[in-house]
């Protein structure tokens, strides 16, 4: 038996998004849910433990990042990522797909995989998509994703139906790679911005979903409303029984409108790097901390927040934390950010079983600037 199932505990009359409980061998994720980045297997700057008081359920790792630094053989010495990082919950790992087409200036792909420079030394290297699951299996990551051909906005109708092509056929490949009943495989569906196309990836990629589905080549560069067309467009095909994972969001406002287009489960680095220049996320919007005005300011980033950044600190010496270059600014918005979207999917759970997404969704962008 698989140790994977996904429950649909409610869903929004107004909206038909849904809270779900995905069972994973690392504990129950509820959906909808953010995943914070730790692409080298860590989020940027922050212990475990200060993650998990931030309140999240699962965290994202990266495969092409993993497997030049420090290498898989090593992680999977160490007993896998979990314990190599000391993280018990849940942990997904992307394919490294995305980072071999946009990390890698030079790069050659084929039907047979991709081969590429690494970004850090220059040397050669080749994923295929068996490579590609035979390093996240030693990772031994909760979900896997599939290896797939992400394709940059803007580009010619044929060379996404040929990405398309090449991403199924891969996806056959990665799901004939064998993994244990602890990993689940995610299939990415591709199709950039051409409906008929994500139709057809999606379509062609259901088989091969057995608890999740994700959605990949969007928040590449397009405008928002291309984004939230190609999800109004792919949502009454779905598969019910399983979460739908939109890869690299995690803007407050592309969160509540994805959520109301059928979306479960969002990543990005998006509050961790903004943290670092000294930005805050807030329900009325982002928030410049190193700004000048906030110089005497001594409330905190935000007044109802309960992380530990306002829990003891304030707008004035995070600011001057972060004009003097010091860590510790850039760490207490991280958790701040964090903590935010935490926040902010827990009050669209609030909405959905009070059957209100769609009243919550008004409210919040009559205050939310963005």
């Amino acid at each position: 038996m698989s140790e994977f199932k996904y429950d649909i505990i409610k869903e929004c009359k107004q909206t038909g998004a849904r809270i779900g409980r995905l069972t994973t061998p690392h504990g129950i994720v509820e959906t909808p849910c953010f995943m914070p980045v730790g692409t080298m297997a860590t989020v940027k700057s922050l212990s475990p433990e200060e993650v998990k008081e931030t309140g999240s359920q699962i965290i994202l790792s990266n495969t092409y990042h993993l497997y030049l630094r420090p290498g898989h053989g090593i992680i999977e010495r160490a007993g896998g990522l979990h314990n190599f990082m000391r993280w018990d919950r849940a942990i997904l790992t992307d394919s490294g797909g995305f980072q071999v087409f946009s990390l890698s200036r030079l790069r050659k792909i084929t039907d047979e995989g991709v081969e590429f420079n690494s970004f850090i030394d220059g040397s050669t290297h080749f994923f295929s998509p068996e490579k590609s699951i035979e390093i996240q299996r030693a990772l031994g990551s909760d979900i896997v994703m599939a290896f797939d051909e992400c394709t940059e906005s803007g580009i010619k109708k044929q060379k996404a139906a040929d990405a398309v092509e090449r991403t199924i056929k891969w996806l056959e490949r990665c799901a004939n790679t064998p993994l244990p009943e602890t990993q689940m495989l995610f299939p990415i569906v591709q199709g950039n911005m051409f409906e008929d196309l994500r139709l057809e990836s999606l379509e062609r990629s259901i088989p091969y979903a057995k608890c999740g589905i994700a959605i990949g080549g969007l928040s590449v560069g397009e405008e928002k409303p291309v984004m939230y067309r190609m999800l109004d467009v792919m949502r009454p095909y779905y598969p019910n029984n399983m979460p739908r994972y939109l890869m690299g969001v995690g803007s407050a406002d592309c969160i509540v409108e994805a959520v109301c287009r059928g979306i479960d489960m969002m990543d990005c680095v998006l509050p961790t790097r903004i943290a670092r220049n000294g930005t805050a996320m807030t329900m009325r919007g982002d928030l410049t901390i190193r700004n000048a005005e906030f110089k005497e300011d001594f409330s905190p980033v935000e007044e109802d927040c309960d992380c530990y950044a306002c829990r003891n600190y304030t707008r004035a010496y995070i600011r001057h934390l972060i004009k003097a270059d010091e860590i510790f600014g850039g760490r207490l918005l991280a958790i701040h950010n964090i903590r935010f979207l935490m926040r902010l999917t827990d009050k669209i759970k609030e909405a959905i079983r009070a059957d209100r997404l769609g009243d919550f969704r008004e409210e919040f962008f009559k205050n939310y600037e963005n």
